[in-house]
């Protein structure tokens, strides 16, 4: 776990709104064609588009998201899902309140 990789991704308002819209992704994304909402994650392309952002700049919000290990991709065709990584997040929240 790098601290500096935890603490860069969270210091983001768009990843943590991300983060908390993953928490529950059936209540704030639409069904998807392919892939479950929670089993295998939500579509890059809907979360671009609820955050009003290109893909590009979704695929560096996400970027820093899986490297720090609270969220994980899943490749389905030509797309790329993401769901929370609930074990990492669990461990970071430990590991914070360790410190204080």
């Amino acid at each position: 776990m790098n601290p500096a990789d935890l603490f860069r991704a969270l210091a983001n308002e768009r990843r943590l709104q991300i983060l908390d819209w993953l928490k529950d992704p059936r209540a704030h994304f639409p069904p998807q064609v392919d892939g479950d909402l929670v089993e295998d994650g939500v579509c890059g392309v809907f979360i671009a588009e609820k955050l009003g952002i290109s893909q590009p700049t979704l695929s560096e919000h996400m970027k820093v998201l899986v490297r720090a290990g609270l969220v994980t991709p899943r490749r389905i065709k030509q797309w790329t899902f993401y769901r929370r990584n609930e074990e990492r997040i669990c461990a970071a929240k430990a590991a914070m309140l360790a410190e204080l």
